[in-house]
């Protein structure tokens, strides 16, 4: 498996990748391609892609937090037909030896729906079994339905991560605002 990461819009990338951001996506909270346009216009934004045999199987879109020294998960997929083989861990290892190596960053952060669905247990056993921390502060957006949970990771022992859900989506709120603002 090969992992590269871009720092700036690549339209040839973005073509071989969007049916995958689409498909996981599309219908469930996608930033229109307009707004992560914006994201790298702004260089709010990175973009992860895992290939194997030159084909991508997944990617993850992440972004610096402002006023902490985090990354944030905004999205991460793998291919419909690679799922269930451990991509998605290892993008994930990839992006945190990435994040520490390159960025000096020191945690991630990342926020799921917090409805009890089967499809987010899983989700949430997924991050968990990764790692990270689930925090107790349900967080509702004023335009989307869906209600959140922030999860994070610390990456080293000097790590200093807000433990407090609330706290953490200030600093997830104010990515997205910035992620729209210009657009």
């Amino acid at each position: 498996m090969d992992f590269k990461t871009f720092d700036h819009w690549d339209e040839g990338i973005w073509s071989i990748v969007s049916p995958i951001y689409q498909e996981a996506f599309g219908d469930k909270g996608a930033k229109p391609e307009k707004v992560i346009r914006n994201m790298f216009r702004k260089q709010l934004c990175f973009l992860h892609v895992a290939f194997q045999q030159d084909l991508p199987v997944g990617l993850a879109l992440t972004g610096k937090l402002k006023g902490m020294n985090a990354l944030v998960i905004d999205y991460i997929a793998v291919a419909p037909d690679k799922r269930g083989h451990g991509i998605g861990s290892q993008m994930l290892q990839f992006i945190m030896d990435w994040s520490t190596d390159e960025e000096r960053i020191d945690s991630i952060v990342i926020e799921v729906e917090s409805e009890m669905s089967a499809e987010n247990q899983e989700r949430i056993h997924f991050w968990k079994k990764n790692g990270f921390t689930l925090t107790d502060y349900i967080h509702r957006y004023i335009w989307v339905p869906e209600t959140y949970q922030a999860m994070y990771l610390p990456l080293s022992s000097q790590a200093v991560v807000p433990e407090s859900g609330e706290k953490l989506f200030k600093f997830i709120g104010n990515f997205h605002k910035q992620s729209f603002q210009g657009t």
